[in-house]
């Protein structure tokens, strides 16, 4: 029986023809992975990452350009998957076994073409094989880029079939529920039997999307009669009972075999697109962490060498506002010096009464330093610069906040952020690891010498 296809194109008001429905999902599936792909603002090391993911995008793209609509089986093992799509395609090209681990890895076949596609099937392994955790994993992946899902079980499922069914229906992936094996079961049975995965798979599955199969029925025992009287027993071979899913399937596929290509390709593209947004995110806070941390050291050191009281907090500020500069580099939002400054200004506003404290023995320790002509450095030096480390962490930290909220304070203004910044860290534990950090750069010269 060969499959209908959508309509390619239908008349348009005034004549000439309109893209169907199906075609205009297709295109706009199509640039948005297209988008996707080209887009010059994720960074290499994200596409490296993601690099499986973006190779499906081109193989997404090159089946829609085709119009193919792939249909994927799944279940457990033994349900009588690759015997269910042998007896769609009429012919056995997929291996079925009684075995655990028939199945290993995904494989396809095409099963009919019509117009300028075809429609391939999918068969993947089963969700509880032998060593399954790998094979489970494969099995979700491919059902996940399939345009179509055939779920199939042989009877009340198990839990977890339940599970796995309510995981991929939550994904809002186009399914059928398929009761294979359905010849095993009295009328009543199989109508029970229906009744129950219709109510399991809940509203969002419409009912007629749940069918009852025999794939590979028992074959029926026959008795034959020679001349003489005597009997012979043989097994008579039955075709497969799948009329009402075939019906079910060219119905959804001469409706919706574009759009259901269209919507996969969409739900792949907006996964991808959460995807590159996460990582691009680890990204730059993992590249945020290391600019602070070096801007952190870099304003302890130059604090703790300086002998000149007051003077080294000044000039200490001049790398708070590099640091701004660069996070918004990192944060593709670029500041310019002045908009840096003000940043700070409003900052250290919020600082100046919140680390009173800390200022003060900031500066006795810098009047300390000029006293001695520089001699006790090594008293005050890691003190005073582990307390500059600090104020660069908690300048850092609250522009990465900034930066992250669109560069908005949020209704609450800059203090609600600075306290929740400084109540975030362990000023002890900073400024322990500070101070060995700083005292191990400044006596490194003398040891070498």
């Amino acid at each position: 029986m060969k499959l209908p296809w959508p309509r390619r194109r239908r008349a348009a008001p005034g004549g000439g023809t309109a893209p169907a429905p199906g075609e205009r999902h297709r295109d706009r599936a199509r640039a948005s992975l297209a988008a996707l792909r080209d887009d010059p603002a994720i960074p290499p090391a994200v596409r490296q990452q993601l690099a499986a993911d973006f190779a499906e995008v081109e193989t997404l793209l090159g089946r829609l350009e085709r119009g193919d609509i792939h249909i994927a089986v799944f279940g457990r093992v033994s349900v009588g998957k690759s015997a269910l799509l042998n007896a769609l395609a009429g012919r056995a090209l997929f291996e079925v076994g009684v075995l655990h681990g028939t199945t290993t890895v995904h494989s396809l076949a095409d099963w009919r073409e019509s117009g300028a596609g075809k429609v391939v099937l999918v068969d993947t392994p089963g969700i509880d094989e032998l060593d399954g955790d790998a094979r489970e994993r494969l099995a979700f992946e491919v059902a996940g880029r399939a345009d179509l899902l055939l779920f199939v079980v042989e009877g009340d499922p198990v839990r977890v079939e339940r599970e796995a069914l309510a995981r991929l229906l939550a994904l809002q992936r186009p399914l059928l529920l398929v009761l294979n094996k359905a010849d095993r079961f009295p009328p009543e049975t199989r109508a029970r039997l229906l009744t129950r995965l219709r109510e399991l798979a809940g509203p969002t599955l419409p009912a007629e999307n749940v069918v009852a199969v025999a794939a590979l029925p028992a074959p029926l025992a026959r008795i034959e009669r020679d001349a003489r009287g005597g009997e012979r027993r043989h097994a008579q071979a039955r075709e497969p009972e799948i009329a009402a899913l075939q019906s079910r399937l060219l119905e959804i596929l001469e409706r919706e075999g574009r759009s259901l290509a269209a919507l996969n390709a969409g739900l792949f593209a907006g996964q991808l697109v959460e995807q590159v947004a996460q990582r691009v995110s680890a990204l730059r806070r993992d590249q945020a962490a290391r600019v602070i941390r070096g801007y952190c050291l870099a304003k302890g050191v130059a604090v703790a060498l300086n002998p000149v009281p007051v003077a080294d907090l000044v000039a200490a500020a001049g790398l708070d506002i590099a640091l701004v500069v660069h996070l918004g580099r990192v944060y593709g939002q670029p500041l310019s010096r002045r908009e840096a400054g003000r940043v700070i200004a409003t900052i250290g506003a919020q600082l100046a009464g919140l680390m009173a404290g800390l200022w003060a023995i900031n500066l006795g320790a810098s009047a300390l330093k000029a006293v001695s002509a520089g001699l006790s450095t090594a008293v005050t030096a890691g003190a005073q610069g582990a307390l500059g480390w600090y104020a660069t962490l908690v300048v850092g930290r609250v522009v990465e906040r900034w930066l992250l909220q669109g560069r908005q304070w949020g209704p609450d203004g800059p203090g609600r952020v600075v306290r929740e910044i400084l109540d975030s860290l362990d000023r002890g534990s900073v400024l322990r690891e500070a101070r060995t950090e700083i005292l191990a750069r400044i006596r490194r010269p003398a040891r070498r010498g």
